[in-house]
């Protein structure tokens, strides 16, 4: 249920979940443990976002460019997972969400991509909050894939190419079936999109948080919105206040 304090609930919130490593650097452990510490937080993310009355949470879960990543930081990364799909995947069931994954799927490590659809297809037909894992996920590499598909339906004979226009793209990217983000939340202070949903994000508010994602919680995310509905959202035309005086 929307909380009442809130006048604008966004309908999609978009997570850069950033700064476990820096977390635990901060006090001397093992960036492992920052990792595991963020799990929690998601798990805090996922509870805040249902008692908003949000509908989609995307969380960017793992990068393409995090293959670069020490082996073992991958491993670990990997690790948690395939621990929290096993553990959390009934929970979420139970609580009607659904689970959609978008990236690049192809030749992806082991058990990892039957894990992500195996999530996909238990929740396929739930109907409470669509919780949305970037995994493998790069907005370029999602725009490029995406032309290319267009291009070999050119190629096909299936469309001209002077049919292809912003809204025929945005059909042809991994988040299809999803609406744009309203807000996008980074945490941990850094303050860019890092490939991260930049097609999608055109018209997205952005809200930078200070702390790092393991301290995320439901506190922090409700700040977050509050931030959002303050925001004037004009979509490149004028605002309520400007058109209200003829200015």
């Amino acid at each position: 249920m929307a909380n009442p304090e809130l006048a604008i609930i966004p309908q999609h919130v978009a997570i850069i979940m950033d700064g476990n490593g820096r977390w635990a650097n901060k006090r001397g452990l093992p960036r492992t443990v920052g990792h595991n510490k963020g799990v929690e937080a998601v798990r805090e993310a996922v509870r805040a976002a249902g008692e908003a009355g949000v509908k989609y949470l995307t969380l960017f879960a793992f990068s393409s460019e995090n293959w670069s990543r020490p082996e073992s930081e991958v491993n670990a990364l990997l690790g948690l997972l395939r621990r929290f799909i096993r553990r959390d995947l009934a929970e979420l069931h139970r609580e009607n969400v659904r689970i959609r994954v978008i990236g690049e799927r192809e030749n992806l490590r082991g058990d990892i991509l039957p894990l992500l659809v195996e999530a996909e297809e238990t929740t396929r037909h739930n109907t409470a909050l669509t919780l949305v894992i970037a995994f493998n996920y790069g907005a370029r590499n999602e725009i490029a894939r995406a032309v290319a598909k267009l291009a070999r339906d050119v190629e096909a004979g299936l469309l001209k190419a002077s049919d292809i226009d912003a809204e025929t793209i945005g059909r042809s990217l991994d988040t299809a079936d999803i609406p744009d983000p309203d807000l996008i939340i980074r945490t941990s202070g850094e303050e860019r999109l890092s490939n991260f949903l930049l097609w999608q994000a055109a018209y997205s508010e952005l809200v930078f948080l200070p702390e790092y994602w393991p301290d995320f919680d439901r506190n922090l995310f409700f700040d977050a919105l509050k931030v959002f509905a303050s925001r004037d959202r004009r979509f490149g035309g004028l605002s309520s206040k400007t058109a209200a005086v003829g200015g």
